[in-house]
């Protein structure tokens, strides 16, 4: 990851790609608490769109947010293998699966989604801890 200069103190400018940033950070939100799917489809329009002209601090969040996303497709991918391994929707593992996804990783991600946020809308670079690499 790039470095980025720190804006010197008192200093009211925007850093270059930060509405980018907050966009792809807000859409990240938007797919795991509002409107799964449309807003992860969303999120690659504007990956597709922004990737190749994006400042440094834009394209980090932007790369961040897709990859995160990605992780939580998978993480979700396996939840439901793993309740159709325990015996399928009507077990009584799945309640306990689900409960275990929700309150593990599905809340990880959003936290890591409003730190990602508060530091775009700071103008700040931000790596998400272990889901944060899948991009080159």
């Amino acid at each position: 990851m790039p470095a980025l200069p720190e804006p010197p103190p008192g200093d009211d400018t925007t850093p270059p790609g930060q509405g980018l940033a907050v966009a792809a950070e807000s859409l990240y939100l938007i797919n795991l608490l509002l409107l799964p799917g449309l807003g992860f489809l969303l999120l690659l329009g504007l990956y597709f769109r922004c990737r190749s002209s994006a400042s440094p601090l834009a394209l980090v969040h932007l790369r961040q947010t897709v990859s995160a996303s990605l992780w939580a497709g998978a993480l979700l991918i396996v939840a439901n293998l793993l309740i159709i391994a325990l015996g399928g929707y009507d077990s009584g593992w799945t309640w306990v699966v689900v409960i275990l996804y929700f309150t593990t990783a599905h809340t990880t991600l959003i936290v890591l989604g409003i730190v990602g946020l508060a530091r775009a809308l700071a103008g700040q670079a931000f790596r998400y801890p272990l889901v944060g690499n899948l991009l080159p």
